[in-house]
């Protein structure tokens, strides 16, 4: 938008600037010609009076040493013609290069037309404007005879002198022209910035909302009416999205926490219940037990998310090895029921900067579902990667590439297996709020390899 808003600036500052110097250069160039003929004009006249007894009498002395000391003062030549259009007195011997040598030496019915014009009685001068590249004389006949016309005087003055004023003048105008449009060009940097200064701290709010930072705010008293109406709406809306966002993270926390003490409870309960069932129980005793582990973890999940958008001041530096070994440790009894392989490889120092209980979450999340859904007989690896990567591989029989990319959506769940599809999602939802990620590809020869990356891993 920045370079429209110069374009068009630039633009029409071009067209300002010819507008106003191209006319006002024709205007003083028809001036200085209007100027100069009207002088003619009054000097051509004067003459007209002096020729009519020489024309009529046929005495050329006074009038043709009148005619030579104008020229010579002036620079400026002149011939008297009679009626029929030939010459009675000139203001020197010869007239070539001065415009009249066709009115002197050509034949008297091919007179110019102002020439003919001025013997029919009307007065006239040129009708066309000197220009600085002109190099026609500026001619001027009058009619002879106060009653009866009875010849006319023809002046022809050279413009030389018109030309280069007209010139001079000019340049001073495009001068001037040019230096409103270097001055304006220079200022259409600041200029459009200033214009533009709203809409910038539109942007600057816009995008410290879409980064997270829901206090950003648009300062809603800069600029036009319009300008600060949007800022206004702007800053509605982000409220509206701050008081929806802090309900949902109030309501996440209250359902955890409310859930986790009965949960706690209920433990308890089926833990107790254990010292009175027989052996042939004792499985389902414990599958028992392990669901109300996962609905454990599920609420743990959820406080987590709650305090994650909430804050982040709570990073800490984890050791991935060491999780990972953990987690694996623990979900080994589960595995070992399910018939699967667990086990954990890669390197063996790595660590990683997270909000507490990330990867633990991340990894819980992973492998349970490579348990679910792997079948009997999966094998599953956790792989440790130097940069601090984690991935969790298995051999099951994995998802279609499309279905991997929906996976991670909220409530996605697949036709053929049950679940709440929030698993992956909270992780995803966590990962990605401290610039991590997770990504899902297909294992070979078939499986899913989850690879879970925090802030600072390729």
């Amino acid at each position: 938008m920045r370079r429209r808003v110069t374009t068009v600036y630039v633009t029409l500052l071009v067209v300002a600037c010819l507008g106003l110097a191209w006319p006002l250069s024709g205007s003083i160039a028809a001036r200085g010609t209007s100027e100069m003929l009207l002088d003619r004009i009054n000097d051509t006249a004067r003459l007209s009076g002096l020729a009519e007894p020489t024309v009529l009498t046929g005495s050329v002395g006074t009038l043709s040493g009148e005619l030579a000391a104008y020229d010579e003062l002036y620079g400026v030549a002149g011939v008297v013609l009679d009626r029929d259009g030939r010459l009675v007195a000139s203001s020197r011997d010869g007239l070539e290069g001065t415009g009249l040598e066709e009115i002197v030496g050509g034949d008297p019915a091919d007179l110019p037309g102002e020439v003919r014009t001025a013997l029919a009685g009307a007065r006239l001068g040129t009708d066309a404007v000197v220009w600085p590249w002109s190099t026609d004389p500026l001619v001027v006949a009058e009619p002879v005879g106060s009653g009866e016309v009875v010849g006319v005087v023809v002046t022809a003055s050279p413009t030389g002198g018109l030309r280069r004023a007209i010139l001079l003048q000019w340049m001073g105008v495009w001068i001037v022209a040019l230096t409103v449009l270097v001055v304006g060009i220079a200022a259409a940097g600041p200029l459009t910035r200033w214009v533009l200064r709203p809409i910038d701290h539109l942007d600057e709010a816009t995008r410290a909302v879409s980064e997270g930072s829901l206090d950003a705010r648009v300062r809603a008293g800069d600029g036009p009416m319009e300008l600060r109406r949007l800022g206004e709406s702007f800053n509605r809306m982000a409220d509206k999205i701050s008081s929806m966002l802090e309900s949902q993270r109030t309501f996440v926390a209250y359902a955890g926490h409310q859930v986790r003490n009965p949960l706690a409870a209920l433990r308890l309960r089926v833990e107790s219940l254990g010292r009175h069932l027989p052996e042939a129980g004792t499985r389902e005793h414990r599958l028992a037990l392990d669901e109300v582990d996962r609905l454990t973890r599920i609420c743990d999940s959820l406080l987590t998310l709650a305090r994650t958008e909430d804050s982040e001041h709570s990073l800490v530096e984890e050791d991935v090895r060491e999780a990972a070994e953990d987690r694996v440790a623990a979900w080994l009894p589960i595995a070992e029921r399910a018939g699967a392989r667990l086990e954990c490889a890669g390197e063996a120092v790595a660590t990683v900067h997270c909000v507490e209980g990330t990867l633990d979450q991340a990894l819980d999340a992973l492998i349970d579902n490579a348990l679910k859904y792997g079948g009997e007989g999966v094998h599953i690896r956790v792989l440790v990667e130097g940069t601090g990567a984690v991935r969790v591989v298995d051999d099951g029989p994995g998802l279609p590439p499309e279905q991997l990319a929906e996976a991670t959506r909220p409530f996605w769940r697949d036709g053929g297996h049950g679940g709440s599809g929030l698993g992956l999602s909270i992780v995803v939802t966590l990962l990605e709020m401290q610039g991590g990620g997770l990504t899902l590809r297909p294992a070979e020869p078939h499986g899913i390899d989850a690879r879970i990356r925090f802030p600072g891993t390729p």
